[in-house]
């Protein structure tokens, strides 16, 4: 039996290591863009050794989406809901959102990058991106129910109108930072959420 758990042990460590290579390769050149045969040679595998711990190229895709997600609960998540319950609670959501997108991968969000590369397509990527996708917009939107429900936000707030401006200045700093490579990336998407933050919690100052 010994023999046996060292086994299991050695295949979860492979595994594990092929997945934290195919998420460098994701975050580079796309779940889409992701060679077999390059991460074979990462990982030192064969094609077939892959395939051992993988039975497809795809259900390796949907795992490094897995391990993103997970990395988001860890990293973004988890630290952010030890924040006092409302605005303090957004504000390092925000804050560490963007950390996480630009110091975890060499090349952006990978959930966010894969949403563009599947999202007309059908499937079982397409169909989890779109489960964590809707899942991180839902932290979103609760959180700002709980700044409504903390006095923090304005009791009228339209919940669903917040969440989609947080999302969509996550997507304008990742664009300016990767592809645009503009500097003051961050910087713009700080005053974006100042701005955002106020409107919320004065509408009527604002309008």
């Amino acid at each position: 039996m010994p023999e046996a758990g060292q086994a299991t042990h050695k295949g979860q460590q492979t595994r594990e290591e092929i997945l934290r290579a195919a998420l460098g390769f994701a975050c580079t050149v796309g779940l889409d863009g992701m060679s077999i045969g390059a991460l074979a040679e990462k990982t030192g595998l064969s094609k077939s050794g892959l395939y051992a711990h993988f039975e497809s190229k795809e259900a390796l895709q949907c795992a490094v989406l897995d391990t993103a997600a997970d990395m988001f609960t860890d990293l973004v998540l988890r630290p952010a809901i030890q924040e006092p319950r409302g605005l303090p609670r957004i504000e390092r959501l925000f804050d560490l959102w963007v950390d996480w997108k630009d110091e975890t991968f060499g090349g952006g969000c990978p959930i966010i990058a894969a949403a563009t590369d599947f999202d007309d397509r059908p499937g079982a990527i397409h169909d989890k991106v779109k489960y964590y996708i809707d899942e991180m917009i839902g932290v979103i939107a609760r959180a700002a129910e709980i700044a409504v429900e903390e006095g923090h936000f304005d009791k009228g707030l339209d919940i669903r109108q917040f969440a989609y401006e947080f999302w969509g200045l996550l997507l304008a700093q990742q664009h300016y930072h990767r592809l645009l490579q503009h500097g003051d990336a961050n910087l713009l998407a700080k005053r974006a959420f100042d701005s955002l933050v106020e409107r919320a919690a004065h509408p009527s100052s604002l309008s």
